[in-house]
């Protein structure tokens, strides 16, 4: 039976090539060899910021950016609900408290016109995320920011080359953070990258993810710090990576419009979109199921699979994960858009290297499954 999978990573000779140089030189720790140097610099160019700094993932990049901004215990942080939970975590691990934002009902990013409301004195930071490579509308977020003091941090682990009136994310808040997992647009197999152009930020996030040794004598440490280095070994696959990341964003870009055309006419399927501000690299193609198809995800789910196509069901959002909500952090109806979109929504296979023939078998089988409703 055929299989054809959600994602897959777009690798060659390239990566081979550099990784066994690094490999060859016994360069592989988060310390020796000059790969991580020349990923961050590369980095930080295609992102348009002055410095970028590795991480162990993009879990480990948000978690670093906060506590480099000093976010802490009785501190605030306003984070988009509808988002991988690791957004979430990183708030938690710093011991302040997440506050959960509504989304947007068609780019399915924060509503900045929810977030004023949401600030308190205990507000340190607006963690924005862009949701499926679709930058979030940033000027009225930045506009708020500046207005009340805060931080602003952009999740941009689904979103690597996405630009906003032409910047690229990553660029325009205080801190990026990004997540170089084996799924997303450019991978390292695990890893991630925070990226400012703050040079003082720069300096604390470099000392901190790295144990906060010690300027001049290495063992009298600055700070409580962390082991979030990334490899000399995973920072070589990066380098190869970035090489190719406009073909591999060329490419998402390609079947995300073959898939809009194919679907424009059923009614059962929200399509994503491209905001007049956006540039959306499609880091998965998500759909939300509506009408005749609307609550019945689970159905269309198995007939899919049963037609060997791998799918992905859309995020859980915080206010109605329960292990928050038990916690007394969250209430369930907190969030009523993103409980909609959450429940019935998911992904198609759109890899880099998916054939024709698959993208028209894959909207074939899902407009006969929409269809038989």
């Amino acid at each position: 039976m055929r299989k054809i999978p959600v994602s897959q990573p777009f690798l060659g000779e390239e990566e081979k090539k550099i990784v066994m140089d690094a490999l060859d030189k016994g360069q592989i720790s988060g310390f020796s060899g000059s790969y991580i140097n020349d990923f961050e610099k590369s980095f930080a160019k295609y992102c348009s910021t002055e410095y970028a700094i590795t991480t162990t993932s993009g879990t480990t990049a948000l978690h670093l950016a906060l506590a480099t901004l000093k976010i802490g215990p009785g501190d605030e942080v306003l984070v988009q609900t509808f988002t991988n939970m690791a957004t979430f975590f990183a708030v938690h691990y710093c011991g302040a408290k997440p506050i959960p934002i509504d989304i947007e009902k068609d780019t399915w990013n924060i509503d900045p016109s929810l977030i004023e409301q949401k600030i308190t004195p205990r507000t340190k930071a607006i963690m924005v995320v862009h949701i499926y490579g679709h930058p979030v509308d940033m000027d009225p977020i930045l506009a708020i920011a500046k207005k009340h003091n805060l931080f602003v941090v952009e999740d941009c682990a689904e979103a690597h080359g996405a630009e906003y009136k032409g910047k690229k994310v990553g660029s325009l808040g205080d801190i990026g953070c990004f997540s170089f997992y084996a799924n997303k647009i450019i991978t390292t197999g695990e890893g991630g990258m925070i990226t400012t152009n703050n040079k003082e930020l720069a300096d604390r996030a470099r000392m901190l993810k790295s144990l906060a040794f010690g300027a001049t004598n290495k063992f009298m440490h600055q700070d409580i710090g962390y082991n979030y280095r990334m490899t000399n070994l995973q920072a070589a696959l990066g380098l190869a990576q970035i090489g190719k990341i406009d073909f591999i964003i060329g490419k998402k870009r390609e079947i995300a419009a073959f898939y809009n055309d194919a679907f424009k006419n059923i009614p059962e399927i929200q399509l994503p979109v491209e905001k007049p501000y956006a540039k959306n690299v499609y880091w998965m193609y998500y759909v939300v199921l509506r009408g005749k198809a609307e609550g019945k995800r689970k159905t269309v789910l198995e007939e899919l699979s049963k037609l060997g196509i791998e799918t992905r069901e859309g995020f859980i959002p915080y206010n109605t994960q329960e292990i928050f909500i038990k916690g007394g952090f969250t209430n369930h109806d907190d969030c009523l858009v993103a409980n909609k979109i959450g429940l019935n929504g998911f992904y198609i296979p759109s890899g880099p290297i998916l054939s024709e023939e698959e993208k028209k078998y894959v909207a074939r089988s899902l407009i006969e499954i929409c269809r038989s409703f």
